[in-house]
């Protein structure tokens, strides 16, 4: 199933996947290693940050690992790195601040993030059952089992194209929040944060890229064995 027209249909979204990562950690190295202008830590401004945004109940916890940053909407818990959570960079502060766009997001019950949230459970089934029915079906010659897991598979695409308008708007809050309170304060800084960002940014447009692909390759195959 996974051969070599599969990698050469998929090459495009692997390619922008490459491109995703590089940017990703090219961007992050880089601005960790620069010092914002008022010296404190991602974990720092989050507090600082909180009662602006009317989150006094989220509490901020460290966790482990690189880039593992992330919003628990279960327990309002904003978990930070150690990198993020104790360095006073300009990525620290974007991160940090990303992730409390997201906490954000929860207060004001943002659509996409429920909807994302809602479609979880699915996502889980179908991403891991639709591709094996796929591939049973297809090798059965099985076409209303191969189609029932085309559209399992699919919810995987789903759940990346509403991730993607979630973390694009997790970003827009994280560089108003900053400006605004003022933990921004020159454009080097600005550009940095936005730099941080849209390298993250890129990494959901890859992965939807990676979903839309995978979904009309499977589509096509199923397609072409009801023709037979």
């Amino acid at each position: 199933m996974f051969s070599l027209d599969y990698m050469i249909y998929m090459l495009p979204a692997i390619i922008l996947s490459l491109i995703a990562q590089f940017y990703v950690k090219s961007a992050y190295k880089k601005y960790s290693q620069v010092r914002n202008y008022l010296g404190i830590t991602g974990a720092e401004a989050a507090q600082r940050l909180l009662p602006s945004l009317g989150l006094q109940n989220v509490s901020i916890q460290g966790t482990q690992g690189t880039l593992s940053d992330h919003y628990d909407p279960q327990n309002n818990v904003l978990k930070l790195s150690p990198a993020v959570a104790n360095q006073p960079s300009i990525a620290s502060l974007a991160i940090a601040a990303h992730e409390l766009g997201h906490a954000a997001q929860d207060h004001t019950n943002y659509l996409p993030l429920k909807l994302r949230g809602l479609i979880v459970p699915v996502v889980n089934i179908g991403s891991n059952l639709g591709w094996i029915m796929i591939l049973v079906g297809l090798m059965l010659n099985l076409a209303g089992l191969a189609q029932i897991g085309v559209i399992a598979f699919s919810a995987g695409a789903v759940f990346s194209l509403i991730t993607l308008p979630v973390e694009l708007n997790a970003s827009k809050r994280a560089r108003a929040m900053l400006k605004e309170n003022g933990l921004v304060v020159n454009a080097e800084e600005e550009l940095g944060v936005k730099k941080v960002l849209n390298a993250a940014a890129l990494t959901y447009v890859a992965a939807l890229a990676n979903s839309l692909l995978q979904l009309l390759y499977f589509s096509g195959m199923v397609r072409r064995m009801n023709r037979r």
